[in-house]
């Protein structure tokens, strides 16, 4: 079943990269979705997590961190890690060298989120650091970082987002309904493309 998924993303297009490929394949998305979807969670749709949140849609994810591009032993910003599966793909292809920075907002998907992540041992090795809070500041104590990407959509690519990328990094994330990438060629120089088409959960804003 989730072979065949992968190779639907692959014929399709989205899947490319042979490190993000070989992440689909041993990142279980069954494990990060609720127990009632279990039947569903080889096929190419968002499911609910609770809290008002999705596990995105496979090919969303393929395309975002196609996007992304991310490599062993970078340091990647994970804006709202929801169930923690797009977490747990990046963890796996940053591998012991690298870290991944998750901050979840909902204190009680976070919980789900350490717990679906566990099982893959990637925070025991100290690879995934999970945080609950609120990212619109993004997580200077962490910064700079190699690449960010977030998953929850917002009117506009907060500052300190751009500020925390490192000079020749790249930055993913859901800008109304497009996916807009933005890479930094110095502190003042930045190129952003926009992706239209997609469909996000909002960013939560408040601090409470």
């Amino acid at each position: 079943m989730e072979d065949a998924l992968v190779g639907e993303l692959i014929e399709s297009g989205y899947l490319k990269t042979q490190t993000l490929i070989q992440a689909f394949r041993s990142v279980d998305r069954s494990y990060f979705v609720p127990a009632r979807f279990k039947e569903e969670a080889y096929v190419n749709e968002p499911l609910p997590i609770g809290y008002g949140q999705t596990i995105s849609q496979p090919l969303v994810v393929a395309f975002m961190l196609e996007q992304l591009s991310p490599k062993p032993g970078e340091k990647i910003l994970d804006i709202g890690s929801g169930s923690g599966w797009q977490t747990a793909l990046l963890a796996y292809i940053v591998g012991e060298k690298g870290k991944v920075v998750a901050i979840e907002r909902i204190g009680e998907l976070m919980k789900i989120a350490k717990e679906n992540i566990s099982k893959y041992n990637f925070i025991k090795k100290g690879i995934v650091e999970l945080i609950e809070g609120n990212a619109l500041n993004g997580y200077p104590k962490e910064a700079p970082y190699d690449k960010i990407i977030a998953a929850a959509s917002g009117g506009e690519l907060p500052e300190a987002w751009k500020e925390q990328l490192k000079v020749g990094g790249i930055i993913v994330a859901p800008v109304k309904h497009n996916i807009v990438v933005v890479k930094k060629f110095t502190d003042e120089k930045f190129k952003e493309t926009s992706y239209p088409g997609f469909s996000f959960v909002p960013l939560i804003k408040s601090e409470d």
